[in-house]
């Protein structure tokens, strides 16, 4: 999907080969890509002729047991930070799939299996090291250099190069979760009880919902190999012995065809997935935010998401109310903290034959339910997608992420993102 050819790759060990990259670009006039995780679905990891700053070898990690935080270099994936802060009990908010890169799911805003419990990932930032496009080495915090923390948590990676992040923890080590599936033809009385029962659910319940195609493999039956069917895949973090106390009003709503929840370590609910997207297959993303779920919606809703054109291909809900909705919408760059889902449409496939077959479900999936969204979308959820829809989807917070782009990076270095122009931007 993703045929860029840079012109060099820099694999950067330490701030200062961060640092002396940036320079470099600059004082060169290179297009400059940053690469963390490398799991942006529009390629924006990397660039065509320019320097790529792949961050992939800084994997440094300090979890601090005293004030509960985890120091984590931009080059870790949510894996990496799971694995360090479970053997101190703890947790981040972050995303579904330990593959994900920290400084990209971060930057965009950070939605998972513990936004209602805990907040986006950005709301438990406390601080972050950056590399400015002078070549500056700075910090973002609340005390120092506020608008610029102010503009990392959303706003993607328009003002520097992210080099750590400092985090919040919780204490959660164990949850009572994993997918619960029904058949399609309940998908409409699925969707219009999910979507009460999470508007409405404390916040210790979690659960995003999702139409997918059954994998033809354990732990599923044979008889549901290749069945496409709608399901939600929960995450609790109460006590685990009122989970299945809390589990009765979704259990007796209706029973579902395939029940795979249960107690298990967080780290585990994080890798659950990855072994059916392994790096380099074809994927194309088309998100929005969702305030509602009207019967006419998920008629259209169900439509696509009963013509999946391949195996891995899917669509996602993932709610944003419960804690993440009480922070101030201008607060952070993130402002859609009224909506209650994000949504994602993934066209997912190993062969690059389907590249135009998941591409064009995707869109038109998108094109259908788009009418009925609250306007902008997840970032992290966005290809190359154009200018408006950048300003959408910042909506009331986009001119002042265009005032902090003015003064950290007047001359728009590091464009090859959701790009915010700075007000200078008409020189280039």
């Amino acid at each position: 999907m993703i045929d860029k050819r840079p012109g060099m790759i820099v694999r950067c060990v330490d701030e200062a080969d961060v640092i002396a990259a940036v320079n470099y670009a600059r004082e060169n006039n290179l297009l400059i890509a940053v690469r963390g995780g490398g799991h942006n679905g529009a390629g924006l990891g990397m660039c065509d002729g320019g320097l790529v700053i792949d961050l992939s070898l800084m994997k440094g990690i300090h979890v601090d047991p005293v004030s509960r935080t985890v120091q984590v270099q931009g080059g870790c994936t949510l894996g990496d930070l799971d694995h360090a802060t479970h053997a101190f009990g703890m947790a981040v908010p972050t995303g579904i799939q330990s593959t994900t890169g920290i400084a990209g799911l971060t930057l965009g805003g950070g939605l998972g299996h513990l936004t209602r419990q805990c907040g986006l990932t950005i709301d438990n930032l406390l601080e972050a090291d950056v590399v400015l496009a002078s070549g500056q080495f700075v910090k973002a915090s609340a005390e120092e250099n506020p608008d610029l923390f102010w503009a990392l948590r959303g706003g993607g990676g328009n003002f520097g190069v992210v080099t750590s992040f400092l985090f919040r923890t919780h204490p959660i080590t164990t949850v009572y979760a994993g997918p619960m599936l029904w058949e399609l033809e309940d998908a409409k009385e699925v969707m219009r009880w999910y979507h009460e029962f999470i508007t409405n659910a404390p916040d210790e319940m979690n659960g995003f919902f999702a139409f997918l195609i059954v994998p033809p493999g354990p732990p599923f039956p044979e008889d549901f190999y290749m069945k496409n069917m709608c399901g939600v895949v929960w995450c609790y973090t109460g006590p685990m012995d009122e989970a299945e106390r809390a589990f009765e009003p979704i259990r007796s709503f209706k029973k579902p065809a395939l029940d795979f929840v249960g107690p298990m370590p967080v780290p585990a609910l994080q890798s659950m997935f990855d072994p059916l997207v392994p790096f380099g297959y074809q994927w194309y993303w088309k998100g929005d935010y969702v305030k509602d779920l009207q019967d006419e919606v998920i008629d259209l809703y169900i439509k696509y998401g009963s013509r999946l054109p391949t195996m891995l291909s899917t669509m996602h809900l993932y709610p944003i109310n419960g804690a993440a909705a009480r922070v101030n919408k201008n607060a952070t760059a993130w402002g859609y903290r009224d909506a209650t889902y994000a949504m994602v449409i993934g066209g997912i496939d190993p062969d690059p034959a389907n590249k135009d077959l998941i591409t064009n479900w995707a869109k038109d999936y998108w094109k259908a339910v788009h009418p009925y969204s609250a306007g902008g979308s997840y970032v992290n959820f966005m290809m190359e997608e154009g200018h408006d829809r950048v300003k959408a989807t910042y909506g009331d917070n986009y001119q002042r992420l265009v005032e902090v782009k003015t003064k950290y990076d007047p001359h728009n270095l590091f464009r090859v993102n959701q790009n915010i122009m700075p007000a200078a931007a008409d020189q280039w």
